[in-house]
């Protein structure tokens, strides 16, 4: 729209709401010709009686504001490129409204990313019925737009046989794009279809390739991956000491399977100096996020009072707990069989309790 300039300057007038036109006096005060001493008394101030007669300048008319030019109307919700209202809706839990935000964003300007939401939210149920063939649909249409996310997701879906029958050609071309394009969650799924060597001949140099690719993006699966690599020489040369530290980024991103080896090599000083306070507080950790291992563990160092203060009937309650999850350990039932019958007792309740039935 043409700028509008300053009032006063060569503007002969000026549009009304109403549409009617208001002229502007351009013509300056001193040119203006003497006004008829009849028409004085009409002035709203008394005539004020001077040597020299003075006209009073006239005001100029007050200038309306112009209507402003219609806009188009935006897309709701999306005036702010930077606010993705679709996915926070999405993060509340609030799905049938990140459904209709999503689907009229794809309306609107045809987003790649709402058309990947969309499919989410049919291959999950949430926010309308499942429906694994409009899922399917709207992973490809945004896998076509050249969203990557939805390329990882359409490639899940046709490994599993969801919306379609199982592709597992299909997918790997689809995981593959996905890596081009940097998608972490793509290339740690690649890799371990390199590492199995089933769908794909066995790589595991090309697998740690992926695998390093996903761990550097954050990726807590592929860190935990690469970790275990380093540490049997899978791929890479074994290095004990990049091993802990993939480890210990994992086990910050709360990887249940990180947080246990991490505590083992903390615990024994393997790839990082040896601190077993840290080891057991991992060990608790992960134990209360039913990690049977975690819980063999645990047991043992309160069985035997290494690391940790001694307490039998929480080792035994952690014994029992991780063999219902099929950890037992003959060890600790020959350490634990001093205990006392009111220890044992109050071990076995402590077990019922966390497992929810009778133990044995």
């Amino acid at each position: 729209m043409k700028r509008l300039r300053p009032i006063g300057v060569a503007l002969g007038c000026t549009m009304l709401a109403s549409g009617a036109v208001a002229q502007l006096s351009i013509t300056p005060p001193a040119q203006q010709a003497p006004a008829p001493k009849k028409e004085a008394p009409k002035q709203p101030k008394p005539k004020v009686h001077s040597p020299v007669a003075k006209k009073p300048t006239p005001k100029p008319a007050a200038a309306a504001s112009p209507t402003p030019t219609p806009s188009p109307t935006p897309t709701p919700g999306f005036e702010d490129p930077n606010v993705d209202l679709v996915y926070g809706a999405y993060q509340r839990g609030l799905y049938k409204t990140a459904f209709d935000l999503a689907t009229t964003r794809v309306q609107y300007n045809n987003d790649p990313k709402a058309m990947t939401m969309l499919g989410e939210l049919y291959a999950n149920g949430l926010g309308v019925k499942r429906d694994y063939a409009k899922a399917d649909d709207w992973y490809k249409r945004a896998s076509d737009a050249g969203d990557r996310e939805a390329m990882f997701a359409l490639a899940m879906m046709k490994i599993a046989g969801r919306g379609g029958p199982v592709d597992k050609d299909a997918a790997v071309k689809l995981l593959a794009s996905a890596v081009k394009l940097g998608e972490p969650k793509a290339a740690y799924n690649l890799a371990l279809l390199y590492l199995d060597g089933q769908t794909l001949p066995q790589d595991v140099n090309r697998s740690a390739e992926l695998l390093r690719m996903a761990a550097d993006a954050g990726n807590p699966q592929a860190q935990y991956a690469l970790a275990t690599f380093y540490k049997e020489g899978t791929g890479v040369p074994k290095d004990l000491e990049k091993a802990a530290r993939l480890l210990q980024a994992a086990s910050l991103a709360d990887n249940v399977d990180a947080e246990v080896e991490y505590a083992i090599a903390l615990y024994n000083g393997t790839g990082t100096p040896r601190n077993v306070p840290a080891a057991v507080a991992l060990l608790r950790k992960a134990a209360r996020q039913n990690s049977a291992i975690a819980q063999n563990r645990l047991a043992h160092v309160l069985a035997t009072g290494a690391g940790a203060p001694m307490d039998k009937v929480e080792a035994l309650k952690w014994h029992l707990v991780a063999k219902t999850a099929g950890k037992g350990d003959p060890d600790l039932d020959d350490i634990l069989a001093d205990m006392t019958p009111d220890d044992r007792a109050k071990g076995e309740a402590a077990a019922r309790k966390w497992i929810g039935h009778d133990v044995k």
